[in-house]
């Protein structure tokens, strides 16, 4: 894997010892987003289906995937990844440990809480990804808006509210997974099967890695 910014989109990342892991960082947070995004969204009529997928797919491949971007030398991936699977992992353990013995308006209280901080940490690393690509970019730029808009249901306890960050997470997961894809089918052929355009330039250089990095070629 490179670490160059300017590698030409037809050349394969170079050999590390492991494979690219962010496709697998990306597809776990995506599939975990959709399932909790879609309950916000008020389509689904079961339980808490995300609540398993936040421990063993979101929480635990993705920050596994955090630890592999370690061995990397990709510090923009371990350190979404690792953070977002701990938010996951975090989450499950809120809804299983807390939630229960607290009131309605209290958990809501909490949760705004919660996505605040997040959508603190994800702000940063929005502005970085623009360094990366466009593709990651449009991930954390929906997130950024679903964790901004689901901090503002929260504390206002309202279910429209709600249900609009539920959209949107939604199309947080579908750009998730599409960044995923494209990791997976360009690292395979080590050409741009699928776009996922390019980084902005910031002065002679610019902070990130290649698509291969988080994506796959560009």
């Amino acid at each position: 894997m490179t670490d160059e910014l300017s590698t030409p989109e037809s050349t394969p990342p170079a050999v590390t010892g492991i494979a690219d892991p962010a496709p697998l960082g990306l597809a776990a947070f995506a599939l975990t987003t959709f399932l909790l995004s879609a309950k916000n969204a008020g389509w689904t009529h079961g339980t808490d289906a995300w609540l398993g997928y936040a421990f063993a797919y979101g929480g635990l491949c993705q920050l596994l995937a955090g630890m592999w971007e370690f061995r990397n030398r990709n510090v923009f991936g371990s350190t979404a990844f690792a953070t977002y699977g701990g938010f996951w992992i975090g989450l499950g353990l809120y809804a299983l440990l807390v939630a229960p013995k607290a009131s309605a308006a209290q958990v809501s209280n909490d949760e705004a809480w919660i996505l605040l901080a997040f959508a603190i940490f994800n702000l940063y690393m929005l502005l970085w990804s623009t360094q990366v690509n466009g593709a990651v970019a449009a991930v954390f730029l929906t997130l950024q808006i679903t964790e901004i808009v689901l901090v503002v249901a929260n504390f206002s306890g309202n279910e429209q509210i709600l249900h609009v960050g539920g959209y949107i997470g939604v199309l947080t997961a579908a750009c998730a997974w599409y960044t995923s894809a494209a990791g997976v089918i360009n690292g395979m052929t080590g050409n741009a099967v699928l776009r996922v355009g390019s980084p902005m330039r910031l002065g002679n250089g610019s902070l990130g890695r290649t698509g291969a990095a988080l994506t796959g070629t560009r």
